[in-house]
Protein backbone atom coordinates (compact mmCIF):
# COMPACT_ATOMS: atom_id res chain seq x y z
CA UNK A 1 0.00 0.00 0.00
CA UNK A 2 1.37 3.45 -0.92
CA UNK A 3 1.92 6.11 1.74
CA UNK A 4 -0.88 8.21 0.27
CA UNK A 5 -3.30 5.29 0.32
CA UNK A 6 -2.32 4.42 3.88
CA UNK A 7 -3.01 7.97 4.95
CA UNK A 8 -6.41 7.99 3.26
CA UNK A 9 -7.37 4.73 4.95
CA UNK A 10 -6.12 6.05 8.29
CA UNK A 11 -8.82 8.73 8.30
CA UNK A 12 -11.71 6.36 7.55
CA UNK A 13 -12.39 4.93 11.05
CA UNK A 14 -12.44 8.37 12.71
CA UNK A 15 -15.85 9.02 14.27
CA UNK A 16 -14.79 12.38 15.78
CA UNK A 17 -15.49 11.11 19.30
CA UNK A 18 -12.92 13.41 20.92
CA UNK A 19 -11.04 10.77 22.95
CA UNK A 20 -7.84 12.08 21.37
CA UNK A 21 -8.28 15.65 22.62
CA UNK A 22 -7.09 15.28 26.25
CA UNK A 23 -3.98 13.40 25.09
CA UNK A 24 -3.03 15.87 22.33
CA UNK A 25 -0.17 18.14 23.37
CA UNK A 26 -0.84 20.85 20.77
CA UNK A 27 -4.55 20.97 21.64
CA UNK A 28 -3.55 21.16 25.30
CA UNK A 29 -1.72 24.48 24.82
CA UNK A 30 -3.51 25.98 21.78
CA UNK A 31 -7.06 24.86 22.57
CA UNK A 32 -8.28 25.05 18.97
CA UNK A 33 -10.03 22.24 17.10
CA UNK A 34 -7.84 22.64 14.01
CA UNK A 35 -4.78 21.99 16.20
CA UNK A 36 -6.09 18.61 17.34
CA UNK A 37 -5.95 15.19 15.64
CA UNK A 38 -9.69 15.29 15.05
CA UNK A 39 -9.46 18.71 13.45
CA UNK A 40 -6.53 17.75 11.26
CA UNK A 41 -8.30 14.61 10.07
CA UNK A 42 -11.34 16.74 9.19
CA UNK A 43 -9.05 19.15 7.30
CA UNK A 44 -7.37 16.31 5.42
CA UNK A 45 -10.71 14.89 4.33
CA UNK A 46 -11.77 18.35 3.14
CA UNK A 47 -8.51 18.74 1.18
CA UNK A 48 -9.01 15.35 -0.46
CA UNK A 49 -12.59 16.32 -1.38
CA UNK A 50 -11.43 19.60 -2.89
CA UNK A 51 -13.29 21.63 -0.26
CA UNK A 52 -10.16 23.06 1.41
CA UNK A 53 -6.83 24.24 0.07
CA UNK A 54 -3.53 23.25 1.64
CA UNK A 55 -2.29 26.81 2.02
CA UNK A 56 0.03 28.37 4.59
CA UNK A 57 -2.76 28.77 7.15
CA UNK A 58 -3.93 25.16 6.86
CA UNK A 59 -0.33 23.92 6.87
CA UNK A 60 0.34 25.75 10.14
CA UNK A 61 -2.22 23.55 11.88
CA UNK A 62 -0.32 20.45 10.74
CA UNK A 63 2.98 22.07 11.72
CA UNK A 64 1.62 22.54 15.26
CA UNK A 65 1.43 18.73 15.61
CA UNK A 66 4.30 17.30 17.64
CA UNK A 67 4.00 13.84 16.10
CA UNK A 68 3.90 12.33 19.58
CA UNK A 69 1.30 9.68 18.63
CA UNK A 70 -0.47 9.88 21.99
CA UNK A 71 -3.72 10.08 20.04
CA UNK A 72 -2.94 6.72 18.40
CA UNK A 73 -2.74 5.09 21.82
CA UNK A 74 -5.94 6.79 22.96
CA UNK A 75 -8.11 6.22 19.88
CA UNK A 76 -10.87 3.61 20.45
CA UNK A 77 -11.51 3.33 16.70
CA UNK A 78 -7.98 2.38 15.70
CA UNK A 79 -7.26 5.47 13.59
CA UNK A 80 -3.60 5.37 12.49
CA UNK A 81 -2.90 9.07 12.86
CA UNK A 82 0.82 8.27 12.87
CA UNK A 83 0.56 7.07 9.24
CA UNK A 84 -1.59 10.06 8.37
CA UNK A 85 0.83 12.68 9.70
CA UNK A 86 3.83 10.84 8.23
CA UNK A 87 2.22 11.02 4.79
CA UNK A 88 1.31 14.69 5.26
CA UNK A 89 4.70 15.96 6.46
CA UNK A 90 6.41 15.89 3.02
CA UNK A 91 3.61 18.03 1.56
CA UNK A 92 4.23 20.68 4.22
CA UNK A 93 7.74 21.23 2.88
CA UNK A 94 6.42 22.92 -0.27
CA UNK A 95 8.16 26.34 -0.47
CA UNK A 96 4.93 28.36 -0.56
CA UNK A 97 3.70 26.97 2.77
CA UNK A 98 6.40 28.51 4.97
CA UNK A 99 8.09 31.89 5.11
CA UNK A 100 11.65 32.34 3.78
CA UNK A 101 12.90 32.69 7.38
CA UNK A 102 11.20 29.42 8.43
CA UNK A 103 12.65 27.58 5.45
CA UNK A 104 16.13 28.96 6.10
CA UNK A 105 16.06 27.94 9.76
CA UNK A 106 14.94 24.41 8.94
CA UNK A 107 17.60 24.17 6.23
CA UNK A 108 20.21 25.17 8.82
CA UNK A 109 19.00 22.53 11.28
CA UNK A 110 18.94 19.77 8.65
CA UNK A 111 22.43 20.76 7.47
CA UNK A 112 23.86 20.54 11.00
CA UNK A 113 22.02 18.17 13.35
CA UNK A 114 22.34 14.93 11.31
CA UNK A 115 26.07 15.43 10.70
CA UNK A 116 28.21 15.04 13.85
CA UNK A 117 31.38 16.50 12.33
CA UNK A 118 29.59 19.60 11.07
CA UNK A 119 27.84 20.00 14.41
CA UNK A 120 31.14 19.69 16.24
CA UNK A 121 32.66 22.39 14.05
CA UNK A 122 29.72 24.68 14.75
CA UNK A 123 29.87 24.03 18.50
CA UNK A 124 33.64 24.38 18.91
CA UNK A 125 33.54 28.19 19.34
CA UNK A 126 30.86 27.74 22.04
CA UNK A 127 32.95 25.45 24.26
CA UNK A 128 34.17 28.45 26.28
CA UNK A 129 30.57 29.68 26.69
CA UNK A 130 28.33 26.67 27.29
CA UNK A 131 27.84 25.83 30.96
CA UNK A 132 29.96 28.77 32.19
CA UNK A 133 29.15 31.91 34.21
CA UNK A 134 29.16 33.79 30.89
CA UNK A 135 26.18 31.75 29.67
CA UNK A 136 24.34 32.29 32.95
CA UNK A 137 25.02 36.05 32.72
CA UNK A 138 23.76 36.20 29.14
CA UNK A 139 20.54 34.49 30.13
CA UNK A 140 20.06 36.51 33.33
CA UNK A 141 20.63 39.82 31.54
CA UNK A 142 18.18 39.02 28.77
CA UNK A 143 20.81 39.25 26.04
CA UNK A 144 19.73 35.88 24.62
CA UNK A 145 16.32 37.35 23.78
CA UNK A 146 18.01 39.49 21.14
CA UNK A 147 18.66 36.32 19.15
CA UNK A 148 14.99 35.91 18.33
CA UNK A 149 12.69 33.13 19.60
CA UNK A 150 14.13 30.22 17.59
CA UNK A 151 17.84 30.91 18.18
CA UNK A 152 17.08 31.74 21.80
CA UNK A 153 15.41 28.33 22.11
CA UNK A 154 18.59 26.72 20.78
CA UNK A 155 20.68 28.62 23.31
CA UNK A 156 18.37 27.68 26.18
CA UNK A 157 18.88 24.00 25.37
CA UNK A 158 22.67 24.27 25.01
CA UNK A 159 24.31 22.14 27.75
CA UNK A 160 27.92 22.20 28.95
CA UNK A 161 30.02 20.66 26.19
CA UNK A 162 32.20 17.79 27.40
CA UNK A 163 35.61 17.06 25.82
CA UNK A 164 34.38 13.53 24.98
CA UNK A 165 31.77 15.07 22.67
CA UNK A 166 34.45 16.26 20.27
CA UNK A 167 36.15 12.97 19.56
CA UNK A 168 35.17 9.51 18.40
CA UNK A 169 37.64 7.34 20.26
CA UNK A 170 35.60 4.18 20.75
CA UNK A 171 37.07 0.85 19.60
CA UNK A 172 35.47 -0.98 16.71
CA UNK A 173 34.76 -4.00 18.93
CA UNK A 174 34.36 -3.88 22.70
CA UNK A 175 34.50 -7.40 24.17
CA UNK A 176 31.99 -8.79 26.63
CA UNK A 177 33.00 -9.21 30.24
CA UNK A 178 33.03 -12.88 31.14
CA UNK A 179 31.16 -15.35 28.96
CA UNK A 180 29.73 -13.77 25.83
CA UNK A 181 25.94 -13.96 25.75
CA UNK A 182 25.26 -11.82 22.68
CA UNK A 183 26.90 -9.71 19.96
CA UNK A 184 25.29 -6.40 19.00
CA UNK A 185 25.92 -3.26 17.03
CA UNK A 186 25.43 0.11 18.74
CA UNK A 187 23.96 3.19 17.06
CA UNK A 188 25.53 6.17 18.80
CA UNK A 189 23.10 8.87 17.68
CA UNK A 190 24.29 12.25 16.46
CA UNK A 191 22.80 14.71 18.96
CA UNK A 192 23.25 12.29 21.87
CA UNK A 193 26.95 11.66 21.26
CA UNK A 194 27.61 15.42 21.29
CA UNK A 195 25.28 16.74 23.97
CA UNK A 196 25.31 13.80 26.41
CA UNK A 197 28.16 11.41 25.58
CA UNK A 198 27.94 9.84 29.04
CA UNK A 199 24.79 8.00 27.91
CA UNK A 200 26.66 5.95 25.31
CA UNK A 201 29.49 5.33 27.81
CA UNK A 202 26.99 4.04 30.38
CA UNK A 203 25.26 1.93 27.73
CA UNK A 204 28.55 0.27 26.85
CA UNK A 205 29.34 -0.34 30.53
CA UNK A 206 26.00 -2.04 31.14
CA UNK A 207 25.99 -4.09 27.93
CA UNK A 208 29.53 -5.42 28.31
CA UNK A 209 29.01 -6.14 32.03
CA UNK A 210 26.06 -8.31 30.99
CA UNK A 211 28.14 -10.42 28.63
CA UNK A 212 27.38 -8.48 25.44
CA UNK A 213 30.05 -7.86 22.80
CA UNK A 214 29.49 -4.49 21.11
CA UNK A 215 30.43 -3.47 17.57
CA UNK A 216 30.63 0.28 16.85
CA UNK A 217 31.15 1.17 13.18
CA UNK A 218 33.51 4.18 13.22
CA UNK A 219 31.98 5.84 10.15
CA UNK A 220 28.37 5.76 11.32
CA UNK A 221 26.37 8.95 11.03
CA UNK A 222 22.77 9.94 11.73
CA UNK A 223 19.96 7.39 11.51
CA UNK A 224 17.69 10.00 9.88
CA UNK A 225 15.30 10.53 12.80
CA UNK A 226 15.52 14.34 12.72
CA UNK A 227 14.63 14.57 9.04
CA UNK A 228 12.20 11.62 9.10
CA UNK A 229 10.00 13.30 11.69
CA UNK A 230 9.82 16.39 9.46
CA UNK A 231 8.99 14.66 6.19
CA UNK A 232 12.37 15.21 4.53
CA UNK A 233 12.25 11.79 2.91
CA UNK A 234 15.09 12.06 0.39
CA UNK A 235 17.61 13.15 3.02
CA UNK A 236 16.28 10.54 5.45
CA UNK A 237 16.79 7.75 2.93
CA UNK A 238 20.32 8.92 2.20
CA UNK A 239 21.17 8.92 5.90
CA UNK A 240 19.50 5.53 6.46
CA UNK A 241 21.32 3.86 3.59
CA UNK A 242 24.63 5.33 4.78
CA UNK A 243 24.07 4.01 8.31
CA UNK A 244 23.25 0.52 7.04
CA UNK A 245 26.36 0.59 4.86
CA UNK A 246 28.53 1.60 7.85
CA UNK A 247 27.51 -1.67 9.55
CA UNK A 248 27.86 -3.73 6.36
CA UNK A 249 31.37 -2.34 5.88
CA UNK A 250 32.69 -3.81 9.14
CA UNK A 251 30.60 -6.94 9.86
CA UNK A 252 30.98 -10.09 7.77
CA UNK A 253 33.57 -12.49 6.40
CA UNK A 254 36.94 -10.85 5.96
CA UNK A 255 35.80 -7.58 7.57
CA UNK A 256 37.32 -5.70 10.47
CA UNK A 257 34.71 -6.54 13.13
CA UNK A 258 34.73 -10.23 12.29
CA UNK A 259 32.52 -12.61 10.34
CA UNK A 260 29.88 -13.35 12.97
CA UNK A 261 26.50 -11.70 12.39
CA UNK A 262 24.95 -9.37 14.94
CA UNK A 263 22.20 -10.61 17.23
CA UNK A 264 20.72 -7.11 17.28
CA UNK A 265 21.36 -3.45 16.54
CA UNK A 266 20.69 -1.51 19.73
CA UNK A 267 20.07 2.16 20.35
CA UNK A 268 19.74 4.15 23.57
CA UNK A 269 17.71 7.09 22.18
CA UNK A 270 14.04 6.35 21.60
CA UNK A 271 13.57 8.88 18.80
CA UNK A 272 16.32 7.13 16.85
CA UNK A 273 14.89 3.72 17.68
CA UNK A 274 11.49 4.65 16.26
CA UNK A 275 12.99 5.67 12.92
CA UNK A 276 15.37 2.70 12.76
CA UNK A 277 12.44 0.32 13.19
CA UNK A 278 10.77 1.99 10.19
CA UNK A 279 13.62 1.40 7.74
CA UNK A 280 11.55 -1.34 6.12
CA UNK A 281 8.86 1.20 5.16
CA UNK A 282 11.22 4.10 4.53
CA UNK A 283 13.59 2.28 2.22
CA UNK A 284 11.28 -0.39 0.76
CA UNK A 285 14.32 -2.60 0.16
CA UNK A 286 15.54 -5.97 1.39
CA UNK A 287 18.37 -4.20 3.20
CA UNK A 288 15.91 -1.90 4.98
CA UNK A 289 13.68 -4.81 6.01
CA UNK A 290 16.63 -6.87 7.27
CA UNK A 291 18.13 -3.98 9.25
CA UNK A 292 14.81 -2.91 10.79
CA UNK A 293 14.17 -6.47 11.96
CA UNK A 294 17.39 -6.35 14.01
CA UNK A 295 16.75 -3.05 15.80
CA UNK A 296 16.06 -3.10 19.53
CA UNK A 297 15.80 -0.31 22.02
CA UNK A 298 18.52 -1.02 24.59
CA UNK A 299 15.97 -1.48 27.40
CA UNK A 300 13.97 -3.85 25.23
CA UNK A 301 17.11 -5.81 24.39
CA UNK A 302 18.31 -6.10 27.99
CA UNK A 303 14.87 -7.10 29.20
CA UNK A 304 14.71 -9.85 26.55
CA UNK A 305 18.26 -11.02 27.29
CA UNK A 306 17.86 -10.70 31.05
CA UNK A 307 20.38 -9.07 33.36
CA UNK A 308 23.11 -11.54 34.23
CA UNK A 309 23.27 -12.97 37.73
CA UNK A 310 26.73 -11.48 38.23
CA UNK A 311 25.55 -8.04 37.18
CA UNK A 312 22.53 -8.14 39.46
CA UNK A 313 24.63 -9.34 42.37
CA UNK A 314 26.99 -6.41 41.86
CA UNK A 315 24.34 -3.70 41.91
CA UNK A 316 24.49 -1.37 44.88
CA UNK A 317 22.29 1.53 45.98
CA UNK A 318 22.57 4.94 44.34
CA UNK A 319 23.67 7.92 46.40
CA UNK A 320 21.64 10.98 47.33
CA UNK A 321 22.78 14.49 46.44
CA UNK A 322 24.41 14.77 49.87
CA UNK A 323 26.56 11.72 49.19
CA UNK A 324 24.65 9.36 51.45
CA UNK A 325 23.79 5.96 49.96
CA UNK A 326 20.14 5.10 49.52
CA UNK A 327 18.60 2.73 52.05
CA UNK A 328 15.32 1.01 52.71
CA UNK A 329 14.31 3.90 54.97
CA UNK A 330 15.67 6.57 52.60
CA UNK A 331 15.37 5.36 49.01
CA UNK A 332 16.33 7.32 45.92
CA UNK A 333 13.02 8.30 44.33
CA UNK A 334 12.95 8.11 40.54
CA UNK A 335 10.19 9.28 38.21
CA UNK A 336 10.44 7.58 34.84
CA UNK A 337 9.56 9.88 31.92
CA UNK A 338 7.89 8.09 29.02
CA UNK A 339 9.32 9.49 25.79
CA UNK A 340 6.59 9.60 23.15
CA UNK A 341 8.52 7.69 20.50
CA UNK A 342 9.18 5.01 23.11
CA UNK A 343 5.71 4.72 24.64
CA UNK A 344 3.41 5.52 21.72
CA UNK A 345 5.78 4.91 18.83
CA UNK A 346 7.35 1.61 19.93
CA UNK A 347 4.98 0.42 22.63
CA UNK A 348 7.79 0.16 25.19
CA UNK A 349 6.85 0.98 28.76
CA UNK A 350 7.48 -1.91 31.16
CA UNK A 351 11.07 -2.71 30.17
CA UNK A 352 12.82 0.46 31.42
CA UNK A 353 10.90 0.29 34.68
CA UNK A 354 11.81 -3.38 35.05
CA UNK A 355 15.51 -2.56 34.70
CA UNK A 356 15.34 0.35 37.14
CA UNK A 357 13.67 -1.85 39.78
CA UNK A 358 16.78 -4.03 39.77
CA UNK A 359 18.63 -1.22 41.59
CA UNK A 360 18.51 -1.66 45.38
CA UNK A 361 16.60 0.96 47.36
CA UNK A 362 15.24 2.72 44.28
CA UNK A 363 11.60 3.76 44.48
CA UNK A 364 9.73 4.40 41.23
CA UNK A 365 6.97 6.96 41.10
CA UNK A 366 4.67 7.77 38.20
CA UNK A 367 3.77 11.15 36.75
CA UNK A 368 0.06 11.94 36.62
CA UNK A 369 0.09 12.53 32.85
CA UNK A 370 2.89 10.26 31.72
CA UNK A 371 1.56 9.96 28.17
CA UNK A 372 1.52 13.70 27.38
CA UNK A 373 4.47 15.05 25.36
CA UNK A 374 7.12 17.20 27.06
CA UNK A 375 7.35 19.51 24.03
CA UNK A 376 10.70 18.36 22.66
CA UNK A 377 9.46 16.26 19.71
CA UNK A 378 12.59 16.31 17.54
CA UNK A 379 13.04 19.93 16.45
CA UNK A 380 9.60 21.06 17.63
CA UNK A 381 11.00 22.99 20.58
CA UNK A 382 13.15 24.93 18.10
CA UNK A 383 10.60 25.65 15.37
CA UNK A 384 7.57 26.07 17.67
CA UNK A 385 9.28 27.51 20.77
CA UNK A 386 6.26 29.12 22.49
CA UNK A 387 4.16 25.96 22.43
CA UNK A 388 7.17 23.88 23.47
CA UNK A 389 7.86 26.11 26.48
CA UNK A 390 4.25 25.78 27.65
CA UNK A 391 4.43 21.99 27.36
CA UNK A 392 7.83 21.86 29.04
CA UNK A 393 6.49 23.79 32.03
CA UNK A 394 3.47 21.47 32.31
CA UNK A 395 5.68 18.38 32.18
CA UNK A 396 8.19 19.81 34.67
CA UNK A 397 5.41 20.60 37.16
CA UNK A 398 3.97 17.10 36.76
CA UNK A 399 7.32 15.38 37.33
CA UNK A 400 8.26 17.66 40.23
CA UNK A 401 4.96 16.85 41.94
CA UNK A 402 6.06 13.21 42.27
CA UNK A 403 8.71 14.26 44.79
CA UNK A 404 11.37 12.51 42.73
CA UNK A 405 15.08 12.99 43.34
CA UNK A 406 15.82 11.91 39.76
CA UNK A 407 13.89 11.90 36.50
CA UNK A 408 14.86 9.03 34.19
CA UNK A 409 14.62 9.92 30.51
CA UNK A 410 15.59 7.62 27.63
CA UNK A 411 15.57 10.16 24.80
CA UNK A 412 18.14 12.92 24.33
CA UNK A 413 15.61 15.48 23.10
CA UNK A 414 13.38 14.92 26.12
CA UNK A 415 16.40 15.05 28.42
CA UNK A 416 17.49 18.46 27.14
CA UNK A 417 13.93 19.79 27.30
CA UNK A 418 13.40 18.49 30.84
CA UNK A 419 16.73 19.85 32.10
CA UNK A 420 15.78 23.27 30.81
CA UNK A 421 12.39 23.35 32.51
CA UNK A 422 13.19 21.44 35.70
CA UNK A 423 15.97 23.91 36.47
CA UNK A 424 17.11 23.37 40.05
CA UNK A 425 14.59 20.58 40.56
CA UNK A 426 15.23 16.85 40.12
CA UNK A 427 18.27 15.96 38.03
CA UNK A 428 17.70 14.11 34.76
CA UNK A 429 19.57 10.92 33.84
CA UNK A 430 19.21 8.08 31.36
CA UNK A 431 18.10 4.77 32.93
CA UNK A 432 21.34 3.17 31.70
CA UNK A 433 23.32 5.88 33.50
CA UNK A 434 21.55 4.94 36.72
CA UNK A 435 22.25 1.24 36.15
CA UNK A 436 25.91 1.98 35.42
CA UNK A 437 26.18 4.12 38.55
CA UNK A 438 24.60 1.36 40.65
CA UNK A 439 27.08 -1.12 39.18
CA UNK A 440 29.98 1.07 40.27
CA UNK A 441 28.60 1.82 43.75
Amino acid sequence: MSTAAAAANATDPCVHCGFCLPTCASYRVLGTEMDSPRGRIHALKAIEAGELELDATTASHFDSCLGCFACVSACPSGVRYDELIEATRPKLNAPELRSPAQRAFRKLLFALLPYPQRLRAALTPLRAYAGTPLQRLARWSGLTRLLGPQLEAMEQLLPPLQPEAFRDGLPLVIPAQGERRARVGLVLGCVQRLFDPDVNAATLDVLTANGVEVVIPPSQGCCGAVTHHQGELEQTRELANALIESFRAVVGPGKAAGPEPLDAVVVAASGCGHTLKHYDRLLESDQGVAFASQVRDVHQFLAELGLSEAFQAGLGPLTHSDGQPASADNPVVVAYHDACHMLHGQGISAEPRQLLRAIPHLQLREATEAGVCCGSAGIYNLVQPEEAVALGEIKAADLTSTGADVVASANIGCTMQLRRHLGDGPRVAHPLQLLAAAQRS
